[in-house]
């Protein structure tokens, strides 16, 4: 199943590439995906613990690497969040006949990058993990750097010398972690090297988890590695910027999840503070500098970047409550920011312009359209009832429970206050954009502009529906990513 959710969008993209019909195609090939992910979830067994629904098939049995797939809860929470987004990229991408340029191109890019994201959750070998992240980000470049909008080939430049030079540390990283091993247990099976950690056998060498982190964090745009983040995405046509902002992103959290902190967590603890600082800065001067934006498309790219600071606060706590609710955090930030990317695209297809200063009263032409922009801006800055808020309400406690000496606070509760701040100001940001581009006096030159179309309505509706569940039905997705924390957790921090 895992080996045909990676086949089908390569298989369409190629198709696409040889003269298919590129919208049918792509939109069956990610229909499939979200059907056979949500058959996986409802075949897994929380009950067991391990990897399930495994294949593996040896290459180069001398260095112990294989292609090897399977998945916990935590890589199946990220595979349904990437089918659901990926459907809905799909859904809201525009005809091929409005495209210029390459329209089948175009469409078999969004689907290498949901072939390379599939890959990397699903991976179980260190190698296929970081080669399959490769796959996604060359044809992020590409759509980018030539369907984009503004200063696209600048965004393309910055956002591909930024990356590369992530994945790079990223790579040096492994190696020197696979290097580190005694030579006789050097894999790059990912369940081994968590067995042979709970066994004490992975040296924990601060340098290593440091290039980790920074190849991981830059990835994620980590303060003050975060500057190609907003540029990209307000460049980006809008189902690139699902993708990016939604999913691709997450590898980066996921990496520091399912390799950094399960394999060197003493040598995480050896950083914790330095992480506490950077991930003020993602929260705290982001959230400020969002604040000051004057157009929508970067508003919510440095919103993008700013939220990566609560994931990262969770991650840091290192404890049940915050791993919990990083990854519930990582699944709902997907679904909320792919859902504002998209509605920010119809608003630029429609009007030609994301600067506040040139719209307001979109609400009154564009009822449907300002009423889930609205529902997607709750969800942003953490309503109730919507996956977001028990996401983030369980990282605060992490933070807090880390208690200082006496009535002093810890470190951890300094920036939970922090954290907290920033709540007000991720509210203050996205209600005044809100309030900039929906609400006021219609504009007369939005007299004549058509809501959106019916036909890409349930694109949106599926990502707030998922989006409530989540809000509502926390557990389900708790209950999910439960055994995978138990694990994280089972290595000594200190």
């Amino acid at each position: 199943m895992l080996n045909l959710l990676i086949a089908i969008p390569l298989v369409a993209a190629i198709a696409i590439l040889l003269g298919a019909c590129a919208k049918k195609t792509a939109l069956l090939a990610t229909a499939l995906n979200l059907i056979l992910t949500l058959f996986l979830v409802f075949q897994y067994d929380q009950a067991k613990a391990g990897y399930q629904f495994t294949s593996s098939v040896s290459l180069i049995p001398e260095l112990k690497l294989a292609y090897f797939v399977g998945v916990d809860g935590l890589s199946l929470l990220m595979l349904l969040l990437t089918s659901i987004v990926a459907l809905a990229a799909i859904w809201v991408a525009p005809q091929v006949e409005k495209l210029e340029r390459y329209p089948n191109l175009y469409y078999a890019s969004l689907l290498f990058i949901v072939a390379g994201v599939t890959g990397a959750f699903a991976s179980l070998d260190l190698f296929f993990f970081y080669a399959f992240h490769e796959l996604a980000l060359i044809p992020t470049f590409l759509l980018i750097g030539i369907w984009g909008s503004g200063d696209r080939l600048g965004a393309a430049w910055k956002i591909t010398i930024y990356l590369a030079l992530g994945s790079f540390v990223l790579l040096v990283g492994l190696l020197a972690l696979y290097l580190s091993l005694p030579q006789a247990v050097r894999t790059f099976s990912i369940p081994d090297l968590q067995l042979l950690a709970l066994k004490g056998g992975i040296p924990q060498t601060p340098w290593i988890y440091l290039t980790l982190l920074v190849g991981f964090g830059t990835l994620i745009s980590l303060f003050p590695f975060h500057t190609w983040a907003p540029s990209a995405y307000a460049s980006a046509p809008a189902p690139a910027a699902m993708l990016h902002a939604g999913v691709l992103k997450k590898f980066g959290l996921y990496g520091l999840l399912r390799v950094a902190l399960p394999l060197m967590p003493q040598a995480a603890h050896h950083w914790t503070n330095l992480l506490l600082f950077l991930l003020a800065g993602n929260i705290l001067y982001v959230g400020l500098v969002t604040i000051a934006q004057k157009r929508l498309d970067t508003m919510l790219g440095y919103s993008s970047v700013m939220h990566m600071g609560y994931i990262f606060l969770g991650i840091a706590a290192f404890n049940p409550l915050g791993l919990t609710g990083a990854a519930l955090l990582m699944f709902a930030h997907g679904l909320s920011i792919a859902a504002l990317f998209a509605l920010a695209g119809a608003v630029r297809e429609r009007t030609g312009s994301l600067e506040f200063s040139k719209l307001g009263g979109l609400a009154k032409p564009l009822p449907f359209l300002g009423f889930t922009f609205g529902l997607a801006a709750f969800a942003a800055i953490g309503l109730p009832g919507f996956g977001n808020f028990p996401a983030e309400l369980p990282i605060f406690f992490s933070a807090f429970s880390h208690a200082g000496n006496g009535l002093a606070f810890s470190n951890f509760q300094i920036v939970g206050v922090i954290a907290l701040w920033g709540v007000v100001i991720s509210s203050v940001y996205m209600l005044r954009g809100y309030r900039a581009s929906f609400l006021g006096e219609p504009n007369p030159r939005w007299a004549g502009i058509a809501d959106l179309c019916r036909c890409t309505r349930p694109a949106i509706i599926l990502l707030i529906g998922v989006l409530m569940i989540a809000g509502f039905r926390p557990q389900l997705f708790v209950n999910l990513v439960t055994p995978t924390v138990k694990t994280i957790l089972a290595a000594p921090a200190k």
